[in-house]
């Protein structure tokens, strides 16, 4: 007798597409999850037949997933703290039919945990309107193309405007404050420490403290867009020092005041903790922001189209 197979598939309808994958992509345990369609009556519907709504095809996600590393229940958890679960007409600024919210069970005990969990959700009155997400029996997933597969790896930038913009980050953050502890198996201890413990590493001892190379510096964790390296600066503090960010709105510098004088900067988007500027509040130009590199990425001008950052390739002009 064989072994029972751990290989599970979870479908879940949540909006936009481009917004359901990183959620679940970044768990331990989740072997691949797939950008398509399904719910409808067409087949190999094309994004343009299904937007109108007349295909009654969802958009949608499948996850495949390993059931020792991470169970269905969990997958649940994370679905229902990605949607507004109370909205009939889609989602965000994203409306009709096709944004609408479902889970797709494939098998009876799919089902069974899908209507215990929605059922826990409606008893928490967290809502204080009916949870309308829909739980639908699983039926044929068509791929979606290509273009929309991993969007937010492809086109980190303008997924990262897309989540702002639509309005799903400001309801998530209002009622799903994020749980992190996940990230510990993400991250190295360090980078850890660092982004989500407000830690400091030592200086002179770090990855970009005399990094010289042409390219752009995002946050570790959120992969959002914060400096570049034609701004960096040699501050003589063993850290990497720049002499502003990217972007004006890329970081928030914070009222936390360290002991040196410094205030806190976070990442705009992802809200983790990347050091101290100082003389932020001096027209001069000695505004410096001293950033740990355990809180950095660092992108090479020659992969930004590669790794979806090409809206910063013309910073570098041959």
């Amino acid at each position: 007798m064989g072994l029972k197979s751990t290989v599970e598939i979870a479908t879940f309808a949540g909006g936009c597409f481009w917004c359901m994958v990183s959620p679940f992509d970044q768990r331990p345990g989740v072997i691949k999850v797939v950008s398509g369609y399904t719910g409808g009556t067409e087949e190999n519907p094309t994004y343009e037949q299904v937007i109108t709504g007349k295909t009654g095809h969802y958009e949608a996600v499948q996850i495949t997933f390993d059931s020792t590393q991470l169970s269905y229940d969990e997958l649940l958890t994370i679905y229902w703290q990605q949607v507004d679960p109370t909205d009939e007409g889609g989602q965000f600024s994203d409306r009709g039919s096709s944004y609408q919210t479902a889970i797709f069970h494939h098998n009876e005990q799919q089902r069974q945990k899908a209507e215990q969990s929605k059922q826990h959700l409606e008893n928490s009155r967290k809502f204080m309107v009916p949870i309308v997400t829909k739980i639908l029996q699983a039926g044929p997933f068509y791929v979606a193309e290509e273009e929309h597969q991993d969007f937010y790896k492809k086109s980190n930038f303008q997924y990262k405007l897309y989540v702002k913009g639509s309005g799903r980050e400001r309801f998530l953050n209002e009622h799903w404050p994020k749980d992190r502890t996940y990230l510990k198996k993400l991250l190295t201890p360090i980078q850890y420490h660092v982004t989500q413990e407000n830690g400091k590493e030592p200086p002179f001892e770090n990855q970009y403290w005399n990094h010289r190379e042409e390219g752009i510096y995002v946050d570790v964790v959120s992969g959002e867009p914060l400096f570049v390296s034609k701004d960096k600066c040699d501050s003589k503090t063993g850290w990497p020092t720049f002499r502003k960010p990217v972007m004006s709105a890329s970081v928030n510098v914070t009222a936390v005041i360290n002991e040196e004088g410094g205030q806190e900067v976070r990442s705009r988007e992802g809200n983790n903790h990347l050091g101290y500027v100082y003389n932020a509040t001096s027209q001069s130009k000695d505004i410096q922001y001293h950033i740990y590199s355990a809180s950095l990425r660092f992108i090479h001008k020659s992969r930004l189209e590669e790794e979806g950052y090409g809206d910063f390739i013309l910073l570098f002009p041959v």
